[in-house]
């Protein structure tokens, strides 16, 4: 039998850990000396109670008012950094790019979604700065300029397709940004609105989007003990699990199919082309090329469709402004030819449109968080390794200090801007910077330059051919969409809402369809595909030893 000595020791040694161990547990949840300022915590959950279950960003902007251009949230076990102005975003993101560039672990995210192979959420790392190389070789400055007789002709189908069925205007908008991204990645046109690869692309984006930003996904990846229970206790897991098949099955689907054509000799110029040039040489497996692909093609499609959709509300809640931008339109088009790519100089306007259509609507409304990869000090604050940090977009685009009255729909706000998307991402006034649609840093989204176009051709053409209304209810009475109505998740645009779209003229109804017969009778075959790929495109052209200069230090 032990002493009572004994015992008592092995009391206290046990008291003692108990005690060493519920310390340790409260100080989960507090906010550590150094950090920004932010939200009273709690222990164990620190702000994550705080966080709401929808309208995020409007809390995160409440927060910016009071604490400031940059302020951290403690979300249980770690840290996260929260950049509401532009100043902040250029000091960190971009001066420091090469510790601000990678990504916190994202279990339902990235793990259970995406297999752990999504671009998006990978951290920085050799495999990620591979597939940017590829990436930044179809996608740069140059590369985007060879793209545009894609975009000429998707943007004339969807034309038609507006004045065939017009209350289908968002899926007219999705095809457009679909298949213009199908021929870049895979080498074919997607020819309908009805096609099911359509749908499900959007569809399970839409499912991605949501399931990575729920209350339970966050709190598996801030309590990682939680992940050990058992699934009938997380229904979030099987929900993930069965996503990411789903996602999976048509990534793989794309990437196998153009795979075989490429190794037969039958498929036509096109990114997946390289990929098959990086298995050759770098041993990229099927999986992650199948993904690959795919991150392509939901970023591709997804954004700039929520962002035309945005601004076709936007035409109908704000008239005055469709009206001056067609009075440009005419003056400088014309009613007897559609507007091209090279009136963009002279379509200053149009421009503009462009610009607030990102600004007032981002549908990357809080950025993909970063993650610092060595700690760092700014503003006397501390940041410590592996935070995360966000790109608060909302925040900075409605900040009545940066752009007064920020809901109104106002692109007389770039009046004095000629700069591009990417010229105004790099320039080194941040205050001078468009908008932060796009992200920043290492991390800044390569197609930029091609939704520019693509933004802009919609933009220029539905302006030009249509009148943007309101629809009438039963009763007469306009139907005016509440633009602060958005969808949740990780992207958000606008919510479903119904508008009257009609062409401006039989005459202008004449050309639009004249046009899109003349592409078909000259370009397409009866499958309504490419008979030849247009001359100078920048596919198919990638070389794996290549060096690529970071585009933002």
């Amino acid at each position: 039998m032990p002493s009572s000595v004994t015992l008592l020791a092995l009391y206290a040694a046990i008291a003692l850990s108990l005690g060493v161990g519920v310390s340790r547990l409260l100080q989960i949840g507090r906010r550590s000396k150094g950090l920004p300022p932010g939200p009273p915590t709690i222990p164990i959950l620190g702000n994550f109670h705080q966080i709401p279950s929808k309208d995020v960003h409007l809390q995160f902007q409440k927060w910016a008012e009071e604490y400031g251009p940059i302020f951290s949230l403690i979300l249980g076990t770690r840290t996260l950094i929260v950049l509401s102005s532009d100043q902040t975003v250029k000091d960190l993101l971009d001066k420091r790019s090469a510790i601000y560039s990678s990504r916190q672990d994202a279990y339902v995210g990235q793990d259970l979604v995406s297999g752990g192979l999504r671009v998006l959420l990978m951290k920085y790392g050799p495999a990620w700065r591979m597939i940017r190389k590829m990436i930044h070789n179809i996608l740069n400055i140059s590369a985007a300029r060879s793209y545009v007789p894609y975009q000429d002709l998707e943007n004339k189908q969807m034309l038609v397709g507006l004045l065939d069925s017009p209350s289908n205007f968002i899926d007219h908008l999705r095809r457009y940004t679909n298949s213009l991204t199908t021929q870049m990645v895979f080498g074919f046109r997607t020819t309908s609105i009805n096609d099911p690869k359509l749908q499900q692309l959007f569809h399970g984006f839409e499912k991605f989007a949501e399931a990575n930003s729920t209350g339970g996904a966050l709190a598996l990846d801030l309590f990682p003990v939680l992940r050990r229970l058992p699934d009938f206790l997380v229904p979030l897991r099987a929900r993930a699990k069965e996503i990411h098949r789903k996602e999976k099955e048509l990534y793989m689907g794309h990437w196998m199919d153009v795979k075989r054509r490429i190794l037969n000799g039958t498929a036509k110029p096109c990114f997946c082309v390289d990929l098959v040039k990086a298995q050759e040489t770098e041993g990229l497996s099927d999986d992650l090329a199948g993904y690959t692909s795919g991150s392509l093609l939901e970023a591709g499609s997804d954004t700039t469709a929520a962002t035309l959709t945005a601004f076709v509300q936007a035409m109908i809640v704000f008239p005055e402004v469709q009206k001056r931008a067609q009075q440009e339109l005419d003056e400088v088009v014309g009613p007897d030819r559609l507007p091209t790519v090279d009136d963009m100089d002279n379509l200053h306007y149009i421009r503009c449109c462009v610009k607030e259509s990102l600004r007032w609507m981002p549908t990357n409304i809080l950025g993909v968080p970063h993650a610092v990869t060595q700690d760092d000090e700014y503003m006397g604050y501390r940041i410590p390794k592996d935070a995360g940090v966000v790109l608060n977009v909302w925040g900075i685009h409605m900040d009545p200090n940066r752009h007064p009255n920020p809901r109104q729909f106002d692109p007389s706000r770039y009046a004095h801007d000629f700069q591009s998307l990417g010229e105004a991402a790099l320039n080194s006034d941040p205050s001078k910077r468009d908008q932060f649609v796009f992200g920043a840093g290492r991390r800044i989204c390569q197609g930029m330059h091609i939704a520019e176009r693509s933004l802009f051709l919609a933009v220029s053409r539905i302006l030009w051919g249509f009148n943007m209304e309101k629809l009438l209810d039963s009763n007469g009475v306009e139907i005016t969409p509440d633009i602060d109505k958005l969808t949740q998740g990780l992207f958000v645009g606008p919510e479903d809402f119904e508008a009257r779209i009609s062409p401006r003229s039989a005459k202008h109804e004449l050309l639009m369809r004249q046009a899109w017969d003349d592409s078909v009778a000259s370009l397409l075959d009866k499958d309504m595909q490419w008979k030849e790929v247009p001359k100078g495109m920048a596919l198919s052209t990638y070389t794996p030893t290549a060096k690529v200069e970071e585009e933002v230090e």
